[in-house]
């Protein structure tokens, strides 16, 4: 297993994956669109890879905080549903610890959706506590 952060020229490469946990279904190109932009963004996407072939994916915004200081927020983290409950996800998180760690973060935040037990319990499991309410409006 590798784990490594995806160049902006293969950020398509997580679409597939991407769509397994996207609560709205965005065209390929939306999707394209807007991972290109957050590569401007202060955003980074790791990969894990299993003989080349990418099995999950973990995006990562880095911010400052008044809060929590210098933070990473990481995002649409998913697992191909094939190789679920095999022990990945931890591992991601492990690697994403040390590696925002190494770029002087202190604190690592997340969302995940409301209805999404599954994922409140593996985060809750990692050591993350909840802290509020992440809300959302189009306009």
């Amino acid at each position: 297993m590798e784990f490594k952060i995806i160049p902006a020229d293969q950020i398509a490469t997580v679409i597939p994956l991407v769509k397994i946990m996207a609560k709205d279904n965005f065209s390929d190109a939306v999707l394209l669109q807007r991972f290109k932009e957050m590569n401007t963004q202060n955003y980074e996407c790791v990969g894990v890879y299993v003989d080349q072939q990418l099995i999950a994916v973990a995006g990562m915004w880095f911010c400052t905080r008044h809060y929590s200081g210098r933070s990473v927020e990481v995002d649409h983290v998913c697992v191909d549903n094939a190789i679920r409950n095999q022990g990945i996800g931890t591992k991601l998180m492990e690697w994403i610890q040390t590696y925002v760690k190494k770029k002087g973060c202190e604190t690592i935040e997340l969302n995940t959706y409301i209805e999404n037990s599954l994922s409140q319990d593996f985060y809750s499991r990692q050591g993350f506590k909840k802290l509020g309410f992440h809300y959302l409006k189009s306009i």
